[in-house]
């Protein structure tokens, strides 16, 4: 097991990271979940948290987004420390989350669901730009929300952050539960998103759909991250890492 800090050494770039992690505790109540996670990501960059269920992942994008109240560490993004601001000023620096339940509201459409977070940062996509990339949301704009399949819910979910401005993206189990084709779907979605400028941090579980889109792979176990492997490595890791996400 390797420690974070040989993992930070081992994951430097040519540019300077978007994002840096370092020492990062949090809590819920008494329970002490995140003990120290260290990483980066650098602009551009597709990257993943992997991990068992438990393991902190979810938990740590909730306190790179500020909704973690009790944290302690260091979240620098583009030089700015954020932790102790609340989120919508974290939102306001360009930083936007998918959770994992997708949060798509019953009582409104597609469309309003889509234009219903507020444009934070200039250069968000645009409508018609969004419906390039999801077609079929656009033939399901008047459909309630909750009407929708679960892989047209995780479109909309994706969908709906693009038109804020945000340029960092923090998507959360997106494949969860989905259809093989709708998880090659989403795949691909992701990188467009990488060609178009956009710095990805996703949790997975499922480092085999994992590897087809990131550059990066962060293992996390027990609320630190004890590993980190390049995407041209993965294979000859294979064994390890299942050893890692096993149950």
């Amino acid at each position: 097991m390797r420690e974070a800090t040989m993992v930070q050494t081992q994951s430097q770039t040519s540019s300077a990271p978007l994002l840096k992690v370092e020492e990062l505790h949090g809590y819920y109540g008494e329970s002490h979940v995140l003990h120290g996670m260290t990483f980066d990501v650098h602009p551009g960059e597709v990257v993943t948290l992997l991990g068992r269920n438990g393991a902190g992942k979810t938990t740590t994008m909730r306190a790179i987004m500020g909704l973690l109240r009790k944290r302690s560490g260091s979240i620098r993004y583009e030089g700015t420390e954020t932790v102790g601001l609340a989120p919508n000023k974290i939102a306001r620096l360009g930083i936007a989350l998918c959770p994992e339940e997708r949060g798509i509201f019953a009582s409104l459409n597609v469309r309003e669901n889509l234009l219903l977070p507020p444009v934070v940062k200039p250069g968000g996509l645009s409508v018609d730009e969004i419906h390039e990339l999801f077609p079929r949301l656009e033939e399901r704009k008047y459909s309630q929300g909750t009407k929708l399949s679960g892989g047209e819910q995780q479109m909309l979910a994706i969908a709906r952050i693009l038109r804020t401005g945000a340029k960092f993206l923090l998507l959360d189990e997106p494949t969860e539960g989905l259809a093989p084709v709708i998880v090659q779907h989403i795949g691909e979605i992701i990188r467009t998103l990488k060609t178009r400028g956009f710095t990805v941090l996703l949790v997975e579980q499922n480092f085999h759909f994992a590897s087809t889109v990131a550059d990066r792979h962060y293992v996390v176990e027990h609320g630190r991250v004890v590993d980190m492997v390049p995407n041209d490595k993965i294979a000859e890791n294979a064994a390890r890492l299942e050893a890692f996400l096993g149950v």
